[in-house]
């Protein structure tokens, strides 16, 4: 079977610097510029009383007695989840006990979740208005360039993302139009963020999706509308079940194995 000769397509190289170089440096400065425009607009976090910073650490002890009880001793283990499920049992934590059993009062009466999703949506409006400008303004100027032929090979799957914008059943998969250089740049310039403004950046697109989460899953388990009480008893039963082992047990007759083995 005769192989197919190679596609060649003569593309002016002023393409380069009037449409590949620009939709780059417009993306960097663009994400630079959301960075410190999410700087500006974040509002400093409220403090939390000692009743409810009280509820959230005491539920975090037991999931962290829960998660590490292999470096404890039984009778320290024993101790400690004993303790700890009479007191999610009775109450001993909550910051409302007498609002036990009564459903959770709704977020939207909140002042403090009204501000969680009031930056949430400052953080989502920051990433779709310039992601929209830009993508009218490609679709304006520079839709149905072929812009830069990738120097590996690609199977004919990669045809619909690399070529969007350009209706052609023949062209090489490896040849990208620039509204697909433009969705490379989108998923692509993290490393560059990184570098120019750290690692700890607003700039990430999946970075700002995920900046309402707070650090270690917090809103998840202490957000508005979730039950203290209910978390409580579910961390007792997770503590009820633990089958507990050390890494110290029969330590002594591991060590003499070791040496004699020597």
């Amino acid at each position: 079977m005769a192989e197919l000769p190679p596609q060649t397509i003569h593309r002016d190289p002023q393409l380069f610097y009037w449409i590949l170089l620009p939709i780059t440096a417009v993306m960097i400065l663009t994400g630079v510029l959301r960075y410190y425009a999410t700087v500006l607009m974040q509002t400093a976090p409220k403090k939390l009383d000692q009743k409810s910073m009280k509820e959230q650490r005491s539920l975090m002890h037991g999931i962290a007695v829960r998660g590490n009880y292999h470096v404890l001793s039984e009778s320290s283990f024993r101790s400690r989840r004993d303790y700890l499920t009479n007191a999610y049992e009775t109450g001993a934590y909550l910051k409302d006990p007498e609002r036990r059993g009564q459903p959770p009062p709704n977020p939207m009466t909140d002042p403090g979740a009204m501000d969680g999703m009031m930056g949430m949506m400052k953080n989502n409006m920051a990433m779709m208005i310039p992601n929209t400008l830009i993508m009218s303004w490609i679709n304006a100027f520079f839709s149905g360039f072929v812009i830069i032929k990738l120097p590996f090979p690609l199977t004919i799957k990669f045809k619909s993302m690399l070529q969007a914008g350009v209706a052609t059943k023949e062209m090489d998969p490896r040849w990208m139009s620039s509204i697909s250089w433009y969705f490379l740049c989108y998923f692509g310039l993290q490393f560059v963020f990184n570098f120019l403004l750290g690692n700890e950046n607003a700039a990430n697109q999946m970075a700002q999706q995920m900046a309402g989460a707070g650090p270690q899953g917090a809103p998840q388990m202490f957000g508005p509308g979730v039950d203290p009480d209910k978390q409580f008893k579910a961390e007792a039963e997770n503590l009820a079940v633990v089958e507990h082992y050390s890494v110290l047990d029969n330590v002594e007759d591991r060590l003499l194995e070791g040496i004699k083995s020597k």
